[in-house]
Order: C-alpha cells, then structure tokens, then sequence
C-alpha cells in the first residue's frame, strides 16, 4: 500500500538489512532504552550532529512512557515539597512542548474542588497555584480562577455537594504519552539517528575498562547482534539498576520503584465536563481525565517489588480509585464491574530512606560509572526534553573529539509534518470531519486521528477510502499499513497499543476485530502458522491484562 506522507519509511521489513550495516558502524552514541527519555536523548543528539543508534528491549514506550496519566503537567503537588525548581522547569516545558506539537500537546483546564477536610484549604490553593503560575510564566489569560461553590456546581455538576466549598480553575496540558514517544522517535530517524525495537541488550563491550558497546539478542530474529559506539547512556527507566549490575556499577544510590494505576471508565459512567483534580481520602490526589467516549481516573501511588515485565492492576488498586472517585462525585456507586480497561506502569524514582511513594523527589539523577557509562532515571514526562539536554551536554564534554551544533529542540517541530500552532490544529480538525464524513466509523474519528497522527490523518483516510474493506475494517487496515511502514510497528500489541491506545480507549474495536488485525500482521511479516497463533495467543494475554483485575 502506498502514502502520500512527508514520513521518512521507518520499519521493521528491512530489518536484517539494516541491523547488518548498523554492526559495522562506529556510533558516536548508543541509547539503550526507547522511552521518552532514551528518544529524547537520540532527537537530541541526532539534531546536534552526533551519529546515533537506540536500541530498546522491547517496544517504543513499551515501559513507563506509555503508563502516565498522559498529562504534560508541572506538578503542582511537588509544591508541598518544596521542590520549586522541578516546578518551574517542567511548568516552563509544558508551552514548549504544544508549540512543538500542537496536534498531541493539548490546552487542559483543570479544576481543582476545595473541599471538607481536603488536602488544601482555599488559601493554600490559591497561593499555590500563584506560585504554579508564575513559575511557569502562564499567560495572564490562562491563569487561575476561582469559583464559589455555586459556579463550581455549574462547572461540575457532578461533584458531591456535601462536601464541596469552592474550587479553582488552572490550566495544564493533555497528551498520550506513548503517542509522543513515537513522535520523537520518528523525528530523531529523520535527522539521522538509527533504532531498533525488540533489541535486548544482554552484555557491555569493553576496551580497556570502558564501555564501547553492547552485545544484544535480537528478539525477532533469535540471535545476538554487536554496536559499537564512542558513548553508551542507559535510558532504561526501571530497569536501569539491571543493566548498572551488569556493568559491575550500581553502588550508592539505587531506585525505589512505585507503581501507578488507572482505571478506564465508559463516560456514561462518570460523564465530567471538566479534568478535576481532587482528594482521596488518605491524603493522595488523582485526576479524572474525560477523554472521547471513556473517562480514566488516576493514579495510585505503591511501592513495587514484582516482575517489571507484567505490571497489573490488582483489585486493591481498583477499590483504592473507585472509593477516592465514589467519594468525591455524586454517582451511581461505581463498581469493580464497571471498569472496561486499565493500565499500571513503574515509576523509577531515586530511594530515599523513610520516605513515602509519594514523598519520593520526581527529580531525575545521573549516575556515571568508572567504565564510563552513563544511567539517567527518575524524572517526569514533562521534563523530557531538559532531561535530554544535560545527557547530551555531558556526552559531549566526555568525548572531546566531537564537534556538534548547540542543543537544537526548544523550537523544532517534532511531527514531519508540523501544524504551525493549535488555531491551525483546530482548524485541520473541523475539515477532517467534513472531508471524510463517509467513512469514519464514529463522532469521535476524526478527533481521534487527528490528534494521533496529525495532518497524516489524511494520508491513512485516503487510504481507508480507497481499499477494499467495509466499516470500521477499513479504517483499521489503513491505520495499521500506516504503522507498519512509518512507525516500526512489528507485533498487533505495538499497533493497538502504543500507536493507538485503542486497548484503553477504544478497547471493543480490538477484541471483536483482532483476527482481522492479527491476519495484516501476519501477511505483511510472513508469519508461519506458529508464529500466528503465538502473536494471537500474546495479543489475547494483553487483552486479559488490561481487562481483568488482578
């Protein structure tokens, strides 16, 4: 199937072809982690001239980067912690994100209830979010509001009115996150930079003492694969402390890991007007994100010490969210039963003795060891792109014989072909939903491809136009061709994951479609029949995971 689309071709159809010439390169940096951190760190270096390889065990933001609350927010509860210059530079990168981006990077009023016996009093809130605002140089027109609480009922009407004083308005940003991550992939890919997914790293190459490389098993293909580079950075997230044993280096300080949960809702359930903010009733906050057809609430906050590989919502989980929820809105009691899907991720945050989940610094830290590799962890989504910064600073201050460009990506446009600001985005939208008001499936289509693929929205709509498959099928054949050519999608979780997030938002299109999705794959990849039943069998067990509660 051929597109019309300023997208550089980035897939797996050529793999071999590409791994082989990789082996014989001599990287100036290799990434080991797809995250947004580790993709992050090669747009960086790609954009400063650096010749750049990223490998990542499993898929592009197959980890926490696609397991937030996929909000581009500054933190405003870091406040309490005094941690006012995390604050102010993740409030700052939160503009410059939906400048880059405007399709993904969307304007989120927030609404934050004062409430009986809540975590902040009136005054306390507004001189918070006075400080939220002014460190991060909100514009005077988005900046808080406050509400009594017969304008807060009328904003929200759902909120429980018995223990409902008042509340404030703030504004944030909305995004997906592992959207995002794929974005800054394909933007590092056009500048230069080479990845590969499914590329487990195993073992670090040395020469005398240092690291100049990793030693990996291809998970494809079954074999092991060698890269060679100047610099190695771990970007590994949770598991960086993994690979800083291998590298015979993890000494002083380690990662404490924290699990966070959130339960997906069909709308009709809990059908807010606004994002809210609000109390559980131990002290925590979550945010109740409306989002199409499905409202999603969230986080819990844990310690974790289980498999990194298969992190589930258990029904403590779920109780712990459906009391906060069940408390602060006035409902039908929300039920276990009423959840349709979930996601749970790790947070890989820098153990501090006799803290809390949730006392635990958001910060990010850098460990270097004495063989010269280079771990980054902890860290916000928000703060990607800084994070990124300073990795790329020191690579280079390590290797003096580099002669980059200075840091490249507070103005550039991620997406290939960038929308120049939201007016132009909101426009674009309103056309897509006349242009091809006769094939998409639902009111939320157009919406929905938008502020996935941006203007290649039209790209995958011609080509649903034009193929043969009815209803919904056609656009799913179109999207996932898409995927498969320009995005590396390999496996059906990669596509009804990660680029989609159709398992969470839109999970009925999956489960009553997915041997059609899994026969695209296995055509286009020339699966043999194990080969099929196993992806089947693997697509089901996600299908279960995000389902079920544990």
């Amino acid at each position: 199937m051929e597109f019309e689309t300023k997208d550089i071709s980035f897939n797996n159809l050529k793999r071999e072809a590409r791994i082989a010439y990789s082996e014989t390169q001599i990287y100036d940096l290799i990434i080991i982690g797809g995250g947004i951190t580790g993709v992050g760190i090669a747009l960086d270096a790609s954009l400063r001239g650096l010749r750049t390889l990223l490998v990542e065990k499993k898929d592009y933001a197959s980890g926490t980067s696609s397991k937030s609350t996929k909000l581009i927010h500054g933190g405003l509860r870091y406040l309490k912690q005094l941690e006012l210059g995390l604050v102010k530079e993740t409030g700052l990168e939160r503009a410059v994100a939906h400048n880059n981006i405007p399709h993904l990077v969307h304007p989120e009023k927030m609404l934050l209830p004062i409430v009986n016996k809540g975590t902040f009093g009136k005054f306390s809130a507004m001189l918070a979010i006075t400080v939220y605002d002014k460190l991060a140089k909100v514009p005077e027109k988005d900046r808080k509001k406050s509400f009594s609480k017969k304008e807060t009922q009328e904003l929200e009407p759902l909120l429980n009115s018995q223990i409902l004083k008042s509340s404030i308005q703030y504004s944030e940003y909305r995004t997906d996150d592992a959207r995002l991550t794929i974005e800054l992939i394909k933007a590092a890919i056009r500048e230069g930079a080479e990845a590969f997914n499914y590329m487990e790293v195993e073992e670090f190459i040395y020469e005398n003492n240092i690291v100049k490389g990793i030693i990996c098993i291809d998970r494809v293909a079954q074999i092991k694969r060698e890269f060679k580079g100047a610099q190695v950075v771990s970007a590994a997230g949770p598991w960086v402390d993994v690979l800083r044993t291998t590298n015979r280096s993890k000494v002083g300080k380690s990662l404490q890991l924290t699990k966070g949960v959130h339960i997906v809702l069909p709308r009709e359930k809990l059908p807010l007007e606004s994002s809210v903010y609000f109390d559980a009733f131990d002290g925590r906050m979550l945010f109740a994100i409306p989002r199409a057809n499905v409202t999603y609430v969230g986080t819990s906050d844990t310690n974790y010490q289980g498999n990194k590989d298969k992190i589930c919502c258990t029904l403590e989980d779920a109780n712990y969210i459906l009391k906060a929820t069940n408390n602060m809105f006035g409902i039908k009691k929300l039920e276990v039963e009423d959840i349709i899907s979930s996601w749970a991720g790790l947070r890989p945050l820098i153990h501090e003795d006799g803290k809390s989940p949730s006392e635990l610094s958001r910060k990010d830290e850098i460990f270097i060891s004495e063989s010269k590799l280079i771990s980054i962890a902890g860290g916000k989504l928000t703060g990607f792109r800084k994070m990124a910064e300073r990795i790329v600073n020191l690579v280079i201050e390590s290797n003096k014989n580099l002669e980059p460009k200075g840091c490249q990506t507070k103005f550039y446009k991620i997406h290939s072909d960038s929308f120049q600001d939201y007016n132009e985005f909101e426009t674009y939208l309103e056309q897509i939903k006349k242009e091809y008001d006769d094939i998409l499936h639902s009111k939320y289509d157009a919406w929905y491809f938008v502020t996935t693929y941006g203007k290649n929205a039209k790209t995958i709509l011609n080509s649903a136009r034009s193929n043969s498959e009815e209803g919904i099928k056609s656009l799913l054949s179109a999207e996932i061709e898409y995927c498969i050519q320009y995005e590396s999608c390999y496996a059906p979780d990669d596509y009804f994951n990660r680029r989609s997030g159709r398992i969470y938002f839109e999970i009925d299109s999956v489960k009553s479609n997915l041997d059609f999705i899994i026969d695209i794959f296995s055509k286009r990849f020339a699966w043999k029949i194990e080969q099929i039943v196993e992806m089947k069998n693997l697509a089901l067990s996600y299908l279960e995971e995000v389902e079920a509660i544990q």
